[in-house]
């Protein structure tokens, strides 16, 4: 147990606490996007087209799989936050122990029907003929790293959930280096290493995967972290029924919101094909810069809806709105300087991926002018959601995203696009915008998400409530497991689980 104060999810000053904790998810969150650029460079330009055309595919479907379980990874972030922020250790180890249950079998069958199905599935994509051979080599190791990756992911959010964004962004720094560090060791063979081509790529992730996770649960045991579970609390691997309806009823709809951004952006990318290669090539480029600068608000977002949770659990209502607003202006100033300096350097920023006397780069430059501002309205909007589906309104989100993007942003785009071109195509984005923020608002203003909850109502019979400390801090030094459990009556942060709000659902409505 650190000896030293430290600012806590629930205490402190909320900009300091929030700012501090967003940073970690934003570089975990650049580190990610960085890896798969540089495997990307090392398969293009070694290994051909065809290899690159191989994991391109194969990403794809990746990404299609790691955002299935995003919504249920995010559901239980939020239920234990509410859980350490009630102070209630009991039922944040029954959502540990339900989850990792959950996570482990649906991983491994996930894992092992992809393998057996991987040539049906990259033919169902009409997946090139030179390139299936390397991408069914490629795939079924990534099948066989699924689990770790669905794991790993796993843990990282339940960190987060928790409280401590800092460890997970110390294992990603890990994974992610010996993931670079590996790719080109494997692929040529360099050293004692074999040469394995393309599936030398796709092995490096996952020996990066499994020996960061093995490393980050080594030190949490280490470390006797109090979500940790010990041998004598394997009676929580033994499912709640309870919290597991939670986590398939909240964390399906979170996880369609992804579906629904992916979905809308296939739609929109066979829009823009219509006016030809060079558009094409240029919206591409914009929308490589887009990553980085949605980048700040989605960390915030995060990290809202972890610090939400934990003053939800806590019944702290009125440090709910400090919060939001804190994001959103982090969210402001975060994305707002980036965009200002793509508009500074827009010009410089494209000619790092296009032809400076092409013809691309100067449509990419008014695909830019006309859209970027809008991702700070975005940005609002992922905020706005963090806060209240850290209380469990999911739906609300879910169906303003899916009215802004498939009923408002692709028919203004579809259809103007016949009287005023592509323009019409990046207008649609600040349009989308406009409704999506303002939904948000409507319903963070008038919505009834306060009286949503995420975790059972009634408390699982026989299960005695436990003696909690403080929520544990952004910092690796968490707290541990005996602190937490001989924490005194004395003590002004320990106090009995059963004294203190237990759901959201029980609070008034501020």
């Amino acid at each position: 147990m650190p000896t030293k104060s430290k600012a806590q999810l629930t205490t402190g000053p909320i900009g300091r606490t929030l700012l501090l904790f967003s940073l970690p998810v934003l570089g975990s969150n650049i580190l990610q996007s960085l890896n798969a650029s540089v495997n990307s460079v090392w398969v293009g330009h070694f290994l051909g087209e065809a290899a690159l055309t191989a994991t391109s595919n194969a990403n794809i479907i990746l990404f299609f799989l790691l955002g299935v379980v995003f919504g249920i990874s995010m559901a239980n972030t939020i239920m234990i936050g509410q859980a350490v922020g009630a102070r209630d250790l009991a039922e944040a180890r029954r959502v540990v122990g339900t989850s990792t249950t959950f996570f482990v079998l649906l991983s491994v069958l996930a894992a092992a029907l992809g393998y057996a199905f991987t040539p049906d599935i990259l033919a169902a994509m009409d997946t090139p003929a030179d390139a299936r051979p390397l991408a069914i080599s490629y795939l079924r190791i990534i099948f066989l790293a699924l689990p770790f990756m669905y794991f790993y992911n796993f843990v990282m959010m339940t960190l987060r959930g928790a409280g401590d964004s800092r460890t997970p962004f110390y294992f990603m720094l890990l994974s992610v280096g010996l993931d670079v560090v590996l790719n080109p060791l494997l692929i040529f063979g360099i050293g004692p290493f074999p040469k394995l081509g393309i599936a030398g790529s796709a092995l490096s992730t996952l020996i990066a995967q499994l020996t960061s996770l093995a490393a980050m649960l080594a030190l949490l045991y280490r470390r006797r972290h109090f979500l940790a579970l010990r041998r004598h609390q394997r009676a929580y691997l033994w499912p709640d029924l309870g919290i597991l309806r939670a986590l398939v009823a909240k964390g399906l709809p979170m996880g369609l919101q992804m579906v629904v951004i992916s979905s809308s952006a296939i739609v929109m990318m066979s829009l823009v094909n219509r006016h030809g290669s060079q558009t094409t090539a240029a919206y591409g480029v914009a929308s490589q810069l887009w990553t980085y600068v949605q980048m700040p608000a989605l960390a915030v977002g995060a990290s809202v809806s972890s610090m939400v949770a934990q003053n939800v659990g806590a019944g702290l209502w009125d440090r709910v709105a400090r919060i939001t607003r804190a994001g959103l202006l982090f969210n402001l100033l975060m994305t707002g300087a980036l965009v200002g300096l793509i508009y500074l350097f827009n010009r410089h920023s494209l000619g790092l991926f296009l032809p400076a006397d092409g013809i691309a780069i100067g449509i990419a430059q008014q695909i830019n002018a006309i859209v970027l501002w809008s991702f700070i309205l975005f940005g609002f909007t992922i905020v706005l959601f963090g806060t209240v589906r850290a209380t469990g309104a999911v739906m609300a989100p879910l169906v303003i995203l899916f009215v802004s993007m498939w009923l408002v942003r692709l028919p203004f785009a579809s259809m103007l696009s016949r009287s005023i071109g592509a323009d019409a195509i990046w207008w649609s984005f600040p349009v989308g915008s406009v409704v999506s923020v303002t939904l948000a608002v409507a319903y963070y203003r008038f919505g009834n998400w306060r009286a949503s909850h995420i975790l059972p109502v009634e408390p699982v019979p026989g299960t005695e409530p436990e003696y909690a400390a403080q929520a544990p801090d952004t910092s690796m030094g968490t707290p541990c497991e005996d602190a937490l459990a001989t924490a005194g009556a004395g003590d002004a942060m320990a106090v009995p689980a059963a004294q203190l709000p237990r759901r959201a659902s029980d609070q008034v409505a501020d």
